[in-house]
């Protein structure tokens, strides 16, 4: 993960706010512009699923994010209400966290909130969720590893798109018994657009997380210099967890149901709850 130099780390110290009571805060407009958002409602979807990624860690939203309404000058001295976030920085890297992978500086600001002491933060109460939030916080960690697994596989001489599917095949096929990315889409009767790790429950989900982090350390400890040395690297750790898998009599990854709804489904209908949220009128009839 890139390191924050002392210019890009400014660009977030200098937008944090302090509180009467000397609590740190951040507005989350501040925010998006530092994370180089130019339309506020492409950054109300980013800080949609960080309030969902808030409510599956057990924190109570509103702990972290407080809506507030701003007057801002429109011209010719007249004003209107805008509406604001103030953030906590457990909320700002739940923004970080869910933003997009593509900006460098989303991963500048991983780094400065501190993303793995938050991480094991949210894991905490990981199995206290049900399946399907299970399912959105382990995609959402496979989310990040794989960014830090292109990194590694890139010093290791993986350079094209072409070289990196080779990559991710092998770490598949030593997982899946010898079956592609393309064989398990057919697998699992996907659509062409549709992506297989969307189509995993919470046990198949965590078998890749563990295949993706460990061999993401394995080629930074053992320095891989070359696409063939990192994908043999990729198959063997993907192949020993298999065999750990069989050794426990657990099912194997092929074998594990599909299930019915797509992680973007899901995460659709969480957020839905969270803005429209039911309320049952207690009637005396």
């Amino acid at each position: 993960m890139s390191t924050l130099n002392a210019e890009e780390y400014k660009s977030f110290e200098g937008i944090k706010q302090t509180d009467e009571d000397g609590s740190e805060f951040w507005y989350a407009r501040d925010l998006a512009a530092v994370l180089q958002y130019k339309e506020w409602r492409n950054f109300n979807k980013v800080i949609d699923r960080a309030m969902l990624a808030c409510k599956n860690s057990s924190y109570a939203i509103s702990d972290h994010f407080v809506e507030v309404n701003k007057m801002v000058g429109i011209g010719s001295g007249a004003q209107r209400s805008q509406i604001d976030y103030k953030l906590t920085r457990y909320a700002c890297y739940l923004i970080v966290q869910n933003g997009d992978p593509r900006k460098e500086v989303i991963a500048l600001g991983q780094t400065y909130f501190a993303i793995q002491t938050r991480r094991a933060e949210v894991g905490d109460t990981f199995n206290q969720l049900d399946e399907n939030n299970k399912r959105l916080v382990a995609r959402g960690n496979i989310k990040q590893w794989n960014q830090l697994l292109v990194e590694a596989a890139h010093k290791a001489g993986i350079l094209t798109d072409e070289e990196y599917a080779v990559f991710q095949n092998a770490g598949y096929k030593g997982l899946y018994g010898g079956l592609t990315v393309a064989d398990i889409h057919a697998r699992k009767g996907l659509k062409p657009n549709e992506k297989i790790l969307d189509f995993m429950g919470s046990t198949e989900l965590i078998a890749n997380l563990f295949r993706i982090s460990q061999t993401e350390e394995k080629l930074r400890i053992e320095e891989a210099s070359s696409p063939a040395e990192a994908n043999n690297i990729h198959y063997e750790v993907a192949e020993k967890i298999r065999n750990a898998i069989m050794e426990m009599g657990a099912t194997l990854p092929e074998n594990l149901p599909k299930p019915d709804k797509s992680i973007q489904v899901i995460e659709r209908e969480e957020i839905r709850k969270l803005r429209d949220p039911q309320i049952t009128l207690m009637l005396d009839e």
